[in-house]
């Protein structure tokens, strides 16, 4: 993590997990008036037959990111991704520092529908909407 340390310096937290997300990070998250953001600092491994970032590193990022977020907001130990779509509308290039800012866009008894655009600098790479199942249910809430 010693490589991050400039992220730390500014706010930023590693997300801790010793599974996937250990090998395909690191990811990094900070809280924000109102709301959560989210960042994914590219790197080599990171890359696909091109050159490019993986399309498939972009939406474990998303995925992992808004599953935070459904948590957070349902104040719940577990969500589970029920559906998630994904649109790239630009490449994103090894060394790109993505950032996910993410929208609550409805909240019901057991879901909760959430879209983000992922971005590197000011160039839209992909935009997700989906829909996340609340598991475990705790008190307390986040919203934005």
């Amino acid at each position: 993590m010693d490589s991050y340390a400039g992220l730390v310096e500014t706010g930023w937290s590693p997300i801790q997990d010793d599974g996937f997300i250990g090998l395909v990070g690191p990811f990094f998250q900070k809280t924000a008036p109102d709301t959560l953001l989210f960042c994914f600092p590219t790197g080599d491994k990171h890359r696909n037959r091109r050159g490019m970032v993986q399309g498939g590193a972009l939406m474990t990022f998303a995925d992992r990111c808004l599953g935070i977020v459904a948590r957070t907001v349902a104040a719940c130990e577990f969500s589970a991704t029920v559906q998630m779509d994904m649109h790239f509308t630009h490449v994103a290039k090894i060394g790109d520092m993505i950032e996910l800012h993410p929208h609550v866009v409805r909240e019901s008894k057991r879901l909760i529908f959430l879209r983000a655009d992922l971005v590197a600098g000011a160039t839209v790479v992909a935009s997700v909407n989906g829909i996340w199942k609340k598991l475990g249910l705790t008190a307390g809430a986040f919203r934005n």
